[in-house]
């Protein structure tokens, strides 16, 4: 893994931020934008019923008079015809605003290839539970996973069973961690999983889950193999401190000849 994660995490904060403060700006003026339209309408239309009130109550004909009345109601109904469209024009663009902040939202936090998050929310997250760590006292564990010769898969299969391979594997480390817990690709074949108040047995737990992925491709059988390291957060260290030490014991595990390897069959 590459230890730019506070540059990383220090640069996504910033630009959510910049994303959430343009969308309340457009919001606010906005909301003055089609108030004022809304209230301008409205006097528009007192503005009219006022002024035509004395001609209404003169002594016309009948036909004149006839005129007179449906032409104010009439330009009165178009004035309140163009207050609902644009009542209903401004709900439209709130469901197109919300969209696009969902849409948004997915770019900036979600895998394209897994749909796991991806390294920049992992990275914020990470943050949090440090400080979470910090303030309460509590245990943190963060684990690396590294999928073993996956660059022999997408040179062999192909890189579109390369990422059904990601996609799979990300799904089952999903599920295989606690609600409480966090998992995300880090990137290439990495994944990287944040582990708040967990201990030893649950920490195997997880690896345990990851095991007998059994899911064929078209071709053949695929024994999928991964390396994995895990550490405790130490007070006062860090976050890049703590993710070297991780990396470092995911890579001794992975040259270790009694390494940490564990296989699964994944088909498709």
């Amino acid at each position: 893994m590459d230890i730019n994660e506070s540059v990383v995490s220090k640069d996504s904060t910033v630009a959510n931020e910049q994303i959430v403060a343009n969308m309340s700006q457009i919001d606010r003026r906005e909301w003055w934008l089609w108030s004022s339209a809304i209230s301008v309408m409205i006097l528009l239309a007192v503005g009219i019923v006022s002024f035509a009130s004395p001609v209404l109550l003169s002594d016309l004909d009948n036909f004149h008079a006839f005129f007179i009345n449906h032409a104010v109601w009439g330009l009165f109904g178009i004035v309140l015809l163009f207050n609902g469209y644009i009542v209903y024009e401004q709900i439209q663009i709130n469901r197109i605003r919300q969209e696009y902040a969902d849409n948004l939202y997915q770019m900036a936090v979600l895998d394209p290839v897994t749909n796991m998050f991806n390294r920049r929310y992992i990275m914020q997250r990470l943050e949090q539970e440090i400080a979470r760590s910090q303030r309460y006292g509590g245990p943190l564990t963060v684990m690396a996973i590294d999928l073993d010769c996956f660059k022999q898969i997408n040179d062999e299969y192909g890189h579109a069973v390369g990422d059904y391979i990601l996609k799979i594997f990300g799904e089952q480390l999903k599920r295989a961690t606690r609600g409480s817990d966090v998992a995300a690709r880090y990137g290439g074949d990495e994944f990287l999983a944040v582990l708040p108040d967990c201990n030893s047995e649950q920490i195997w737990n997880v690896l345990n889950r990851l095991n007998g992925i059994l899911v064929k491709t078209a071709q053949s059988k695929i024994d999928i193999r991964y390396s994995a390291g895990w550490t405790d957060y130490v007070p006062g260290e860090s976050l890049s401190d703590l993710l070297k030490r991780a990396d470092d014991i995911l890579y001794a595990n992975k040259r270790s000849p009694s390494q940490l390897h564990i296989s699964s069959i994944v088909t498709e």
